[in-house]
Order: structure tokens, then C-alpha cells, then sequence
């Protein structure tokens, strides 16, 4: 335990806090962050930290970066100390390391996992086989060019039922008028007859055509569906292994109660722990202190490395746990310690004003603060919408029209008639609506203007943060023209073509963006006083008098 539990070397008294760490929401603690600088100091020393504490393989493909946690604990003594931590699993036991162990080893000699890991390996290998036969992908290629010539002869068969009904149309077309009434009726009678017959013919020939393909799609069948049963007998036995493995993630909290990961999960949607539940840097310290009989003090975790290609990482950037994974286990394994109040209950609005800058007998808009909730959240009722529904009590249906983010200052434009509402609404929809935001950027942006394109969607692990995903994520696209740059700063404009949540944070900070973050950006940059952000203009046809309306309020930075 010597090696993992390391020692303060503090030049100054730190006082130790009453309460521990909120994880989800924080600012850390002095301690961890003297703790976190000691580990940062223990990485940089490294000339290849990844690869030199083996956190990956030589062939891995991904950006070279880690988040890292510290756990500040008390020993029986009292004396202070913390704790090392990264997020993952690392193949093979940790010997000789600095760093906390593992919740469960699932690597460990004769473990359960090898056995039937063994074995999925063994399905793995005959459904590849089977899946690269020489005659069932002969057959398959066969089967297509088949499907290909018949598709080819079918069609030229309909083609030819097309002219010779043509045809017949165009000799009735000619003879109404120069055969008898009988004979014209014959006529009629013979075409008729044609025409069952041609379709009797048709659909003979298709089933002539399928006919030809039967033995081979039979022959393809029959082998799929071998390769099917091997894949189901896998999916059963993988989910078996699963939830086995998870039935081995025992957590522990400070009240010496041990709940698995199945347990903590099964009343959460989809009712199964994510895929790496138990294996982040908060939990692997927290159970580490707990069976070393360590008091855990505060803890930090932070980002070392390069920044992954969708989240957005800063490198030496703290970060709360992840929910999806952390939160129904910190829930449980901080039972028994006295927790910091969660931040997110506390309502950031008290004691701040909400001017109004623009009314008439159908719209208003508002000078929103910084940390000033749009519409009503989860807990906390004051927002905008909720203060000028008090101050327009007689105003119907909804009356907030679109949204800044919370820590987003300046304009919002309200209705005050369900009908207004709706053709307002539709010019920010059609995006007709021209906005205009203010920001302060940490770092300098190279070009003067420019546009940005980065797809987003929210990061279902870990919200509310968005990430980029050219795949899955939706269209976000912003126009910037920078103002000065001043002091390793840049003041920009941004013109957002589409109103994706958190779009100007993400594309001023990623770095396929400007790669500069809006300063003051707690979940894409660094905290600061406040976020440097400001809706400075909005421009739109008013949707009753037809006139264009230009509202401006200055950003106050």
C-alpha cells in the first residue's frame, strides 16, 4: 500500500474540508489540486507516458489522451495522504503500479471470464469460417448475378406485354370506326383474351425465373441460418458473461455496504449497466480507500493528453464523473460521507434583475443575465419564462420563443399570444431570424473571418455535454468574424446558422473549429468569472405590423 498511498509535501497549511467533493459539479478542492500537480508532475516526467505505463497497445489508433482522477484520504492516524486513479481497463494485472487497482479483475488467473471468453472465442472462429466459405460466397455472388439477369429478362418480357397492349389499343383506336358493331365487339373479345393470356404468361415466366434461383438461395438458407444459430448461442452466452462480470463489480461505501453493478443498475433504463461501468477513476479510488480503511477527504478528476476526435478535452482541464457510468455508483459508495450540496439545486438567478429592452401589444424582449435559467429546469422553477409570466399574467399560451443557454447573457425575445407565438417561432425554424453573438476567445484565431461545420449530438454518457459526430449528430453550422486580438485573446462575432445546444461553446473550442474556447466555458474550456458569451443582435420581420425590428444590446465585457 506504501507505493499507491503518496504523501503531501505541502510548503503551506491547507485546511482540510468539512464535507467531500460534489462529483458531478465542483470546484476542487486546494488539496486535490496540490495532488493533481504531483501527478502531473509524475506524467510529464515520462518521454512517452501512454506507452511507458502501458495504457494501450503500439497499434492504438486513438488520440493519446486519459482522464485521471486523485483521491485525497486520511489514514487511521490522521495523517493526510492521496491516491492515483486513470479511467479503463488495462489487460493484465497492475504489478508494481502507482496507481489504484481495479474494482474487479476480470484478467485474473483461472477467472470465469477466460473460460467463457474461451469459448466465445471459439464461436467467434467457426462464424468467420462459415462466414468466408468459398462455396457459400460462390454461391452468394452466383445468386446475384442471377437475381441481375432476371431482373434484365423480366423487364424485357414487360416491355414487350407493353407494346403488344399498345398495339391492340391502337387497332381498337382505328377500328371503331370502320368495323361493324359485332365485328368491333369480336375484336374487343380477342384483346381481352390476349391480354389474360399475356399476363398468364408474365407471371408463368417469373415464377420460371424464380424456379432457377431456388437452389441456390436454398443452398445460401441453409447455411445462414447455421451461421445464425452460432451467433444467437454467442449473444446469449456474451450477455450471460456480462452479466456475470457486473455480478463481480462489488462497490463499497462508507458505511461498509457492498452493492453490485446490477444491483445499483437495475432500476435505471435500460436496466443494465453501461459497457465499462466501475471502471472510472472515481470508483476505482473510492473502493481502493475503502478497503484500506481510508477516510476519503476530496477528489478531482482531469483530462492529461491529447483531446479525443468528438469530446471535447482539454488537456490539464478538471472534469466532473461521467453520469451514465458514475452516478448510480457514487450514489451509493458516498453513503455515509458528508457531501458538498449539489450546486444544480441551487438557483444562480437570486438577487439578478431582468430589464426589458423592447414591448409592444405583441412581442418583448429581455436583457437575459449570465447563469440565468431560459425556461423552467428539473429543480429550479425561476427563469425567464417564469418571471415574465408573473409579469404578464395576461398573456396566453407559451410565450418564450427560443433559448440561450444558461450561462449565456443578452437577448430573448418573448410573445404574448399563442398565435404570435407560432408565426415568430416559425422565422427562428426557417432560420430567417439573423443573430448576432458577441465572445471572448482564450487563444488566437489564425484567419479573420470564416465558417464552421461540425455535425453535434449530445454525448448520451455524459450530459449535458455535446460532441461532434459526423455520423449520428445533427447539422450545426456557424459564420465568425474576428474584432481584435488582444493580449493572447480573440473578440469574434459569431453568426450561428442553425441553434444546436451548446454550438458556439463546442465549435470555438474544438479543434476542428477555432480551437480556442470561449473563456469562462466550465464544460469546453476553463472556468472563469463568468462565460464570455452575449446575444448582441437579433434582427426579424415583426410577425404583425410586417416591419423589420433590430434589437441590440451591447455585451457588457
Amino acid at each position: 500500500m506504501n507505493s499507491i498511498l503518496h504523501r503531501f509535501d505541502l510548503k503551506e497549511t491547507i485546511d482540510v474540508p468539512s464535507k467531500f467533493t460534489f462529483p458531478f459539479l465542483y470546484e476542487p478542492h486546494p488539496l486535490a489540486v496540490e495532488a493533481v500537480q504531483q501527478l502531473k508532475t509524475y506524467l510529464d516526467g515520462f518521454k512517452n507516458w501512454f506507452y511507458d505505463l502501458n495504457l494501450g497497445p503500439k497499434n492504438y489508433q486513438h488520440p493519446l489522451g486519459k482522464m485521471f482522477g486523485v483521491l485525497v484520504v486520511e489514514d487511521s492516524s490522521g495523517k493526510l495522504g492521496h491516491l492515483w486513479a486513470y479511467s479503463g481497463v488495462i489487460t493484465g494485472e497492475q504489478k508494481d503500479s502507482l496507481f489504484v487497482p481495479l474494482v474487479f479483475n476480470m484478467f485474473s488467473e483461472n477467472s470465469n471470464y477466460f473460460k467463457e471468453n474461451s469459448q466465445l472465442d471459439v464461436w467467434n472462429k467457426k462464424i468467420t469460417i462459415l462466414e468466408k466459405d468459398v462455396l457459400y460466397l460462390k454461391n452468394k455472388k452466383q445468386l446475384q448475378k442471377l437475381e441481375k439477369e432476371n431482373e434484365l429478362l423480366l423487364y424485357n418480357q414487360r416491355k414487350k406485354h407493353s407494346q403488344l397492349k399498345a398495339e391492340r389499343k391502337k387497332q381498337r383506336e382505328e377500328a371503331v370506326h370502320s368495323l361493324t358493331e359485332s365485328a368491333y365487339q369480336k375484336l374487343l373479345d380477342l384483346h381481352q383474351t390476349k391480354g389474360m393470356h399475356a399476363k398468364f404468361l408474365l407471371k408463368e415466366y417469373q415464377v420460371f425465373l424464380n424456379a432457377k434461383k431456388a437452389p441456390l438461395e436454398k443452398a445460401i438458407a441453409i447455411h445462414e441460418e447455421e451461421i445464425k444459430e452460432y451467433k444467437t448461442a454467442r449473444k446469449e452466452l456474451s450477455n450471460k458473461l456480462q452479466s456475470w462480470i457486473f455480478e463481480q463489480y462489488q462497490f463499497l461505501n462508507a458505511k461498509g455496504v457492498s452493492k453490485n453493478a446490477l444491483h445499483l443498475f437495475k432500476n435505471i433504463p435500460p436496466y443494465f449497466p453501461p459497457s465499462g461501468t466501475g471502471d472510472c477513476a472515481a470508483p476505482k479510488l473510492l473502493q481502493y480507500a475503502y478497503r484500506n480503511n481510508l477516510k476519503p477527504v476530496a477528489m478531482a478528476e482531469f483530462w492529461y493528453g491529447a483531446s479525443l476526435k468528438s469530446q471535447i478535452r482539454k488537456h490539464g482541464h478538471y472534469y466532473p464523473s461521467c453520469r451514465s457510468k458514475c452516478e448510480p455508483i457514487l450514489e451509493h459508495m458516498l453513503q455515509g460521507l458528508e457531501v458538498d450540496d449539489n450546486p444544480m439545486l441551487i438557483n444562480p438567478a437570486v438577487g439578478k434583475e431582468l430589464s426589458l429592452i423592447y414591448e409592444d401589444d405583441y412581442i418583448m424582449a429581455v436583457n437575459k443575465p449570465e447563469e440565468f435559467l431560459s425556461v423552467r429546469g428539473k429543480t429550479i422553477e425561476d427563469s425567464v419564462e417564469y418571471r415574465m409570466k408573473k409579469r404578464f399574467p395576461q398573456a396566453t399560451g407559451p410565450l418564450i420563443v427560443h433559448r440561450l443557454d444558461m450561462s449565456t447573457s443578452g437577448i430573448l425575445v418573448l410573445t404574448k399570444s399563442l398565435e404570435v407565438h407560432k408565426k415568430l417561432q416559425e422565422q427562428f425554424e426557417n432560420r430567417s431570424v439573423k443573430k448576432r453573438y458577441v465572445a471572448l476567445l482564450e487563444g488566437e484565431v489564425k484567419e479573420d473571418t470564416g465558417f464552421i461545420d461540425l455535425a453535434l449530438r449530445v454525448d448520451l454518457d455524459n450530459r449535458p455535454f455535446q460532441m461532434v459526430d459526423p455520423v449520428y449528430g445533427k447539422s450545426a453550422r456557424t459564420k465568425f468574424e474576428v474584432l481584435e486580438r488582444k493580449d493572447g485573446k480573440t473578440r469574434v462575432y459569431f453568426y450561428p446558422i442553425t441553434g444546436r445546444t451548446h454550438q458556439l461553446r463546442v465549435h470555438a473550442s474544438h479543434p476542428l473549429g477555432l480551437n480556442c474556447p470561449i473563456i469562462g466555458d466550465d464544460l469546453y474550456g476553463f472556468k472563469k468569472d463568468r462565460l464570455y458569451l452575449h446575444a448582441e443582435q437579433l434582427e426579424f420581420i415583426h410577425p404583425v405590423t410586417l416591419k423589420p425590428v433590430v434589437i441590440h444590446v451591447p455585451a457588457p465585457f
